[in-house]
């Protein structure tokens, strides 16, 4: 079974026989992909969207995507959110979705910032939303990704106007994380909100640094790491620097191992178990997901595998599982939870 991923990750997965998975558009077949429509929003469900007291004053916003500026006649409140990434820097401004494609899948992958499935409609998979659903919804904006096609972009620009933003940037990581939730506050008058969710990922960076320097682990070696088991083979998904896994690692003081390899949005790198051997006696850093129904692949996955026993990782006990659901691609919040997790792992 697969992780999630993006599309243009999967295309190049799908042509290398089963490769590494990511976020993005693309719904990974062996996972489950729940497209069942759930019901309308609740006004009475207390997660909601703000009051009207609450709600972002009204007049024309205007933004610039990766496709252009853009001008809206009011901060958008109805807003469907077609990747996992951009539903949590929606929620953690205080905007919920009123569609969300895959509410399942978000759910099962991105707990740190958890969507209530009665208060958003399900619109399909991220890689092919349900038009008619999201048409439905008479939507004010539609967040998305360059991981879907641009000719599905002209149709849904059909529906409603489309905010595009690329999954992630690895030449600068964590500056395009910023400049999305920026753009984010932007289109729905939560300037505020997202100014504040980024001071708060500052001091949490800031925090994760001097713990890790006080416990003698500035300058230490890391990597991070995902990966599944396909016919008894475990495919591996190493996070460069330019992922944002990655990148914060590096920011927090530490030395990011693997560096070679990286697709040019996600700065993800493919290998396998011989290939861990180019590793020494790193922090191996991983994250695996029981919800999703997987078998981690680097406990069940490597049972009884004569290379993997003798990596130097392996033989010091500097393997280390993460918690479950912080989203690989998500915003301020899932990085947050990141660095906690770090943190926790590497000085307990």
């Amino acid at each position: 079974m697969h992780l999630p991923r993006p599309a243009h990750v999967a295309s190049l997965a799908v042509a290398a026989a089963l490769t590494l998975t990511a976020c993005g558009t693309t719904e990974d077949p062996a996972t489950a992909d729940p497209t069942t429509e759930e019901p309308a929003p609740d006004s009475s469900d207390a997660s909601e969207a703000p009051d009207s007291e609450d709600a972002p004053a009204a007049g024309p916003v205007t933004f610039t995507d990766e496709r252009g500026e853009h001008t809206l006649d009011a901060p958008a409140e109805d807003v469907v959110a077609l990747e996992w990434g951009l539903t949590e820097n929606l929620l953690t401004l205080g905007v919920v979705p009123v569609g969300q494609a895959d509410v399942e899948g978000y759910n099962t992958w991105a707990t740190v910032v958890p969507l209530d499935p009665t208060a958003t409609t399900d619109v399909g998979t991220r890689g092919e939303p349900a038009m008619s659903d999201i048409t439905a919804l008479d939507p004010d904006l539609i967040v998305t990704t360059t991981d879907i096609p641009e000719n599905v972009i002209v149709q849904l620009e059909d529906i409603a106007p489309v905010l595009t933003v690329r999954g992630s940037d690895a030449e600068d990581p964590l500056g395009y994380m910023r400049e999305t939730v920026e753009l984010l506050g932007t289109a729905t008058g939560r300037e505020a909100e997202a100014e504040e969710a980024l001071n708060t990922f500052d001091e949490k960076v800031a925090e994760g640094q001097a713990a890790l320097a006080e416990a003698g682990l500035e300058g230490a070696e890391f990597t991070m790491a995902d990966g599944w088991i396909v016919n008894g083979v475990v495919s591996v998904r190493m996070y460069t620097p330019g992922s944002y896994f990655g990148a914060i690692g590096e920011e927090l003081g530490m030395v990011n191992a693997w560096t070679e390899g990286g697709d040019p949005d996600y700065g993800l790198a493919q290998t396998d178990i011989e290939g861990l051997t180019a590793l020494g006696d790193v922090q191996f850093l991983y994250v695996a997901n029981d919800a999703s129904g997987e078998a981690d692949p680097f406990a069940a996955g490597v049972e009884g595998n004569a290379i993997w026993e003798q990596l130097p990782f392996v033989t010091s006990g500097n393997l280390h599982r993460l918690p479950d659901g912080i989203w690989m691609f998500g915003g301020p919040e899932s990085g947050a939870a990141y660095v906690d997790a770090i943190v926790e792992s590497l000085t307990q």
